[in-house]
């Protein structure tokens, strides 16, 4: 699970939770520790323990690229943007 710390650098990423259409997303840190849950475990997405809670909602975000928002710079795979090197 994330500590505060981290989720202090993360958090500014992300998008609001109450989208322009539809309805209000899951608690973006909750769905980020099921995914790196799933991710530092190993295990599938079904035994997913319930505090993280639906395995299905957190697979749909991580597949869709909600996480990140759309349109984010960061959005899945999230990586580190590489500075060129000079030749």
């Amino acid at each position: 699970m994330l500590t505060d710390a981290q989720w202090a650098r993360i958090e500014p990423l992300l998008p609001y939770r109450t989208p322009r259409r539809g309805g209000r997303w899951r608690d973006h840190r909750q769905v980020i520790d099921a995914i790196a849950w799933k991710y530092r475990t190993g295990s599938p997405w079904m035994d997913l323990p319930a505090e993280f809670g639906s395995w299905k909602g957190a697979y749909s975000r991580l597949r869709n690229g909600r996480s990140a928002g759309p349109g984010s710079e960061c959005s899945p795979p999230c990586r580190p943007r590489r500075t060129p090197t000079r030749t």
